[in-house]
């Protein structure tokens, strides 16, 4: 699986602690789409790059990480196909994939540790979309993008 992964300044350490436990994983590349260490970046250009990438089919999924995780679902959110989710329970991280095949996790350094994190990020990568009755919901919200779309 490949993933696209990308902070801002306040996710840094999130990130980098997210990457190292990907490094455990078998059969999970990554590409580091930014911030460095130090640097001071918009979270919507890091959410857009990985969004882009995701909904390009250049990667499966996406991680992204910020303060609280909110600023970058809300840009990821807005590039077409994309179906971002801030998951900050199991829970949720598991219904993000089953219930809405959301294909970025989105979560915040501020609001929950390295180590739940990394449990999430577990669950996450680990669910698929279960279809079923939430098949017609996902089409759906797909639906309700393309009334927005221009072209």
């Amino acid at each position: 699986m490949k993933i696209a992964i990308g902070c801002d300044e306040a996710a840094y350490h999130l990130k980098v602690a997210i990457m190292k436990h990907l490094d455990t994983k078998d059969n999970i590349e990554y590409t580091d789409f930014g911030a460095d260490e130090g640097e001071v970046i918009l979270y919507p250009d890091v959410a857009q790059k990985v969004a882009a990438a995701v909904a390009a089919g250049d990667f499966d999924r996406g991680i992204l990480v910020c303060g609280t995780g909110i600023g970058m679902c809300i840009t990821a959110n807005k590039v077409p196909g994309i179906r971002a989710a801030v998951c900050h329970d199991p829970y949720s991280a598991e219904r993000s994939r089953k219930s809405n095949n959301a294909q970025i996790l989105c979560m915040g350094e501020r609001v929950i540790g390295v180590e739940v994190a990394k449990y999430l990020v577990d669950i996450w990568l680990s669910c698929d979309f279960a279809g079923g009755g939430s098949a017609p919901k996902v089409q759906r919200i797909t639906d309700v993008e393309q009334m927005y779309v221009k072209a």
